[in-house]
């Protein structure tokens, strides 16, 4: 084996360092800034300057050069700026799966188990004889053996290929979800950004479904005073408004997008931080009651909750704040639709959406 040794260069490999670092700070920015390239690179300018990853020898300039070189980012046809490519978007998916996993690795999803993937599932108690193809990591060892033992005696244990048996294995259902994103006003409200985390989870559970899981489908869907599905392609761009939470209409287009699936397990992850105040009229009104928990607005939303859980559709809210007002509601919210809730913090949001998940992929839910 040949080895090519070349003089340590410390000042190039401090440089690497940095613009690593920038691209980090960079890539935050651009989902704080709803994938504004010039406003993200505006404030990445100031920060850098403060903790030392910009200076004159590296700017703000030569770091907006080093983007385009790795057609991160590209001018705009009307010469208004820059805006982001498609490897731009896909670097901000893949970034924060990284994020999230790495955290998922060292336990970071506290009472929560990681479930291990694989092409045969999870194993079960209940065995069967061996055929040709079987993963041999799948043999049942004392099983085999006990099998020899009543052919042939324990005098000489012969093992033959009708002795072996192997574990059943769980099927891995595919699985239909529906991301559904708060983008009421309340999501920005009282100097707390909950918003840049639910963007961040939506965007890395995309790349994971793209990348690991082809056959599963994600699709997104923002509520405020209306529900609109949006393409994977604008989650970068997704904004909160000033907004009510219209809630009902959001799980009425969830539940039809699922409606549509052919999917062993369809579920909805609803991501919010706030109580139901508005509701679409037949006539396509809304009614909105700003101060939220109306009896009227809420009972229209148990009832379509209570529908998606007679279609067999699985519903999981992860409440973005632990305000004891809302405790109640959710509460009773997810009795109606016999499905789960947590009060997850803005660290640990991805960690529970991407266990809950994978849990989901190994089991039918009903």
């Amino acid at each position: 084996m040949d080895f090519r040794y070349s003089k340590y260069d410390a000042a190039a490999a401090e440089l690497r360092q940095r613009i690593a670092d920038l691209e980090r700070v960079f890539r935050h920015l651009l989902i704080a800034t709803d994938g504004d390239v010039d406003q993200a690179l505006k404030h990445l300018a100031r920060i850098g300057k403060r903790y030392g990853l910009l200076d004159d020898k590296f700017g703000i300039e030569d770091f907006k050069r080093w983007l385009e070189r790795k057609r991160l980012v590209e001018a705009r046809g009307d010469g208004t700026g820059l805006a982001l490519t498609g490897a731009g978007e896909r670097a901000i998916r893949s970034e924060a799966l990284d994020l999230i996993f790495s955290k998922l690795r060292k336990g970071a999803a506290g009472e929560h188990r990681t479930p291990a993937t694989g092409d045969g599932g999870e194993r079960s108690s209940e065995t069967r004889a061996w055929s040709f193809g079987d993963d041999l990591g799948l043999v049942d060892a004392p099983g085999t053996v006990r099998n020899a033992v009543r052919r042939g005696g324990t005098d000489e244990i012969d093992l033959r290929e009708e002795d072996f048996e192997v574990f059943e294995t769980e099927s891995t259902s595919s699985c239909a979800t529906v991301l559904l994103l708060d983008v009421s006003h309340s999501m920005i409200l009282y100097g707390e950004d909950r918003i840049t985390p639910a963007k961040r989870v939506a965007l890395a559970l995309t790349e994971l479904i793209q990348t690991r899981y082809p056959k599963d489908a994600l699709d997104v869907v923002l509520f405020g005073d209306r529900a609109w599905r949006v393409d994977a392609s604008e989650l970068p761009y997704v904004s909160v408004g000033p907004f009510h939470t219209n809630t009902r209409e959001g799980l009425q287009v969830a539940r039809d997008i699922l409606r549509r699936k052919k999917h062993g397990n369809r579920q909805i992850f609803m991501l919010t931080d706030g109580k139901p105040s508005a509701l679409t009229e037949p006539d396509g009104e809304v009614y909105k009651n700003p101060f939220g928990l109306d009896e009227r607005v809420v009972n229209k939303t148990l009832e379509e909750a209570a529908y998606c859980r007679r279609l067999g559709i699985a519903i999981t809210t992860f409440m973005l704040t632990n305000d004891p007002s809302l405790v109640a509601f959710v509460e009773r919210f997810t009795k109606t639709c016999r499905g789960r809730a947590y009060y997850s913090g803005l660290d640990d949001l991805g960690d529970f959406v991407f266990v809950d998940y994978l849990r989901n992929r190994k089991r039918r839910v009903r």
